[in-house]
């Protein structure tokens, strides 16, 4: 598979941050920034930001994907922080080829398959008429129209780029929305990989990571609850959980320096 876009940033014990749905590597610059003394790479997720655009796309073949870039940069093994659907990357890559994963932060999101909740999200997107679209602001027009709330609309309007053909979407969407089920269920052993490019373990229904793990949610957030205890401690029987009060699903922007903190102590102490 091509390599995907990355920035680096730093020196020391090397940190991968995987951003979420709809995303880009800028999402977790603050985080990256807070991280002064680790080697920092951010990535566009496949189908996200400069990143190839993908037909197929699932946690398998993402966390191959980010372990992939690993071996082309020469690094042993990285601490893993994820967003969200970046969560689930990271999770993935630790169940799957634990050797790589030094520690594990996931943020606001559970190892589990959720029902769909981006519906209204792909129709204003989908009804944006990139073709006669004049202006960022009648973009942002448009999807409030859609019932997108500002914040929402601001975040997805990252994606789109203006240049001499008009208006276009950095994101590949049609490919999102194709393969948006993969993308919030929680299956390890669907396989859009070659056989003998699979890791050994990867069929396995009981799969594991016990090394250091953290998982921090939003307090007003419903992706995490407490019924998702017993899949956490499942698969990752090492997990320490934090819950940041007055936060929802986008903690890490909402409160940025306590997010910042409890990412950057975690991983300094299993460095």
């Amino acid at each position: 598979m091509s390599t995907l876009n990355y920035q680096i940033s730093g020196n020391g014990t090397p940190v991968i941050l995987i951003h979420g749905l709809f995303g880009n590597l800028d999402n977790l610059r603050t985080l990256a920034n807070a991280l002064t003394d680790h080697q920092v790479i951010r990535v566009d997720v496949p189908n996200h930001g400069l990143s190839p655009h993908w037909q197929k796309m699932d946690y398998p073949s993402l966390a191959q994907a980010m372990t992939q870039l690993l071996d082309e940069l020469s690094i042993d093994s990285a601490h893993f922080m994820g967003h969200s659907m970046g969560g689930k990357i990271a999770m993935a890559a630790a169940l799957l080829n634990p050797q790589y994963v030094k520690s594990l932060v996931i943020a606001d999101i559970a190892p589990v398959s959720y029902n769909p909740r981006h519906q209204l999200v792909f129709a204003a997107l989908n009804q944006l008429d990139l073709k006669n679209l004049r202006s960022r602001s009648q973009a942002l027009t448009e999807l409030l129209n859609s019932g997108i709330d500002e914040g929402t609309a601001q975040f997805l309007l990252k994606n789109l780029q203006n240049d001499d053909a008009g208006f276009s979407w950095k994101m590949n969407l049609a490919g999102l929305q194709a393969c948006y089920d993969k993308l919030i269920g929680w299956d390890l052993s669907d396989d859009n990989l070659p056989a003998n490019e699979l890791p050994s373990n990867k069929i396995s229904t009981e799969l594991s990571y016990t090394g250091p793990s953290l998982c921090i949610r939003g307090g007003d957030s419903d992706y995490v609850k407490a019924e998702h205890s017993a899949q956490f401690l499942q698969q990752f029987p090492a997990i320490q959980a934090k819950t940041l009060a007055g936060t929802g699903h986008w903690l890490h922007a909402q409160k940025p320096a306590i997010f910042n903190r409890l990412v950057s102590d975690f991983i300094a102490s299993n460095d």
